[in-house]
């Protein structure tokens, strides 16, 4: 069985996608992960969504098709060049906000906000600050994040810290977490 041979595609997925191809980013979410992380934030109407590592707005485009109308997503990158793209595809969805920042300094002056859905798809929530991340999840909410599963691209050493991350968050107690060897190798928490 094809894993993704009946996606509906977000409508700018395929724009963004080409433009993503030619600046270069090599890092972006995959179709399986971005189908999921639609289907789950489906499940969270009128709810603060988040999402760190916009990247060129792929993954985001897939959050917004999720998100009912009633939802918003804060998206923040450090790279400007790669947030005109979500900002050209998706700038004009009165849902999102598109954050130029960079990860440690944002999280860092954001901690008395709260979010009911978090993608983190880059290092700060998810290698770093994992607690400050962490504690921005109202009770109900999740946190998702991809790439745990061993790539070809990873640099040295970088297994060993998958592996302490998934470690770290399997040992917690104020989450519920399912530990998916799918895709990329997914991990969704829930806060209790």
């Amino acid at each position: 069985m094809e894993e993704n041979i009946h996606i509906d595609f977000p409508l700018t997925y395929q724009a963004i996608q080409e433009k993503t191809r030619v600046s270069g980013f090599s890092m972006a979410s995959d179709v399986l992960t971005g189908s999921l992380l639609r289907t789950l934030a489906a499940s969270k109407p009128a709810s603060n969504f988040l999402e760190l590592g916009t990247g060129t707005g792929l993954s985001t485009s897939w959050i917004l098709d999720g998100m009912d109308e009633k939802s918003t997503l804060i998206s923040i990158d450090n790279d400007d060049a790669f947030l005109s793209i979500a900002r050209e595809y998706l700038g004009s969805d009165s849902r999102l906000e598109l954050v130029n920042s960079d990860g440690e300094d944002w999280v860092m002056s954001h901690l008395s906000l709260r979010y009911d859905f978090i993608f983190a798809d880059t290092w700060h929530g998810k290698y770093l600050l994992l607690d400050e991340v962490l504690n921005m999840l109202n009770p109900g909410g999740m946190y998702v994040i991809d790439d745990m599963i061993e790539q070809a691209n990873w640099p040295l050493g970088h297994r060993e810290k998958a592996e302490k991350l998934i470690q770290e968050l399997e040992n917690r107690k104020d989450l519920k977490m399912t530990n998916l060897v799918w895709s990329t190798g997914i991990i969704i928490c829930v806060k209790k």
